[in-house]
């Protein structure tokens, strides 16, 4: 009989195991807001630049930081809206430094206005191209934009071999801005990124287009059967992105009045880099356009605080890279808990 009579803690329940619970709670909180991991690692870079640096958050290298992250994020917003629907542009910063060639020219020889709209089709155009090959012919994206870059490429390099320069006017006009809190410059150009996120980042939570590239992204054999049309969308996607490495290419033009075949040669890269490590899923179906703003910003104030720190460049690369690869590590495992 003694040893059928049971202790206190033997008859008292087992607590509950929450451990799981809480790691499918922050996981889901992850899931739903992508936004939230690169926000947190910017403010820690920026925490950490400050402190073993000496002048970070001075107003010129804030504002300067401010001013370099224009063309990439600009950029990363075409690529952003291809990577939610399962897709990649390698072509993006091959068609903006085309784009700056052809308004270059054309200024030179006119009105800055034509040169503009010359500049805005041709992209656009690009774009169309890319979009027709993917949806129409359903040709792999990576391919598609891997040979439009080599044909951009080949086509920059024919169409002139010099630096081309443009006249201060509106070409420019970025470049030019007010000052906020005293010594704290914003050009046009931040404003227009800002401004840009805001239309986009609406556009894509708020309307059926923004909802129909997120189930294409997610599953576009699913999406067709609930009647979205797969190839317009895919179609608008690319036009829009073309349209916006367009706006990059006046972007440059507000940083620097000269442009050549061979500037921004990494700008492709660059942008899959801000897109990644702002949360954007690279299977398609997730992210947001302000994680891949703070993205471009990431990869500024990275490279800006170890420059500031006396780190070699090599380093800095390197560490671009590590960072590249946690993200993508990361979204793995995001969605291997959700799965």
């Amino acid at each position: 009989m003694a040893s059928e009579v049971k202790t206190a803690e033997e008859e008292a329940p087992a607590p509950p195991d929450t451990t799981g619970t809480r790691a499918a709670t922050i996981t889901d909180h992850i899931f739903r807001n992508p936004v939230l991991g690169p926000l947190g690692a910017l403010l820690i870079l920026i925490i950490a630049f400050s402190i073993f640096t000496d002048n970070f958050l001075s107003v010129d290298n804030t504002s300067l930081i401010l001013q370099q992250s224009v063309v990439v994020g600009t950029l990363a917003l075409g690529q952003t809206i291809i990577i939610l629907t399962g897709g990649i542009d390698l072509a993006n910063g091959a068609i903006m430094v085309l784009g700056t060639l052809v308004i270059a020219k054309f200024a030179a020889e006119g009105n800055q206005l034509i040169a503009l709209i010359a500049g805005f089709a041709l992209c656009g155009m690009l774009g169309l191209i890319s979009g027709l090959l993917i949806s129409r012919l359903r040709l792999p994206p990576f391919i598609v934009t891997l040979g439009m870059l080599t044909i951009v490429q080949a086509i920059s390099r024919l169409y002139t071999k010099e630096t081309l320069l443009v006249d201060d006017g509106p070409l420019t006009v970025l470049h030019k801005g007010g000052y906020l809190f005293g010594q704290f410059q914003i050009t046009y150009g931040v404003a227009v990124v800002l401004i840009s996120v805001a239309v986009l980042h609406y556009t894509l939570t708020r309307t059926s287009w923004g909802r129909h590239v997120y189930a294409v992204g997610n599953n576009d054999l699913a999406a067709k059967r609930t009647g979205i049309n797969v190839q317009r969308v895919l179609l608008s996607v690319y036009v829009l992105a073309g349209l916006l490495y367009a706006l990059a290419a006046l972007q440059a033009f507000g940083r620097s009045p000269a442009t050549s075949p061979n500037a921004f040669p990494t700008a492709n890269l660059d942008t899959i880099t801000a897109v990644v490590i702002g949360g954007t899923s690279l299977f398609g179906g997730r992210g947001a356009v302000i994680g891949s703003l703070i993205g471009a910003l990431i990869v500024q104030v990275f490279d800006n605080g170890l420059a500031l720190a006396g780190v070699d460049p090599n380093y800095q690369v390197l560490a671009v890279g590590v960072l590249v690869i946690v993200a993508v590590a990361a979204d793995q495992w995001i969605r291997s808990v959700k799965s």
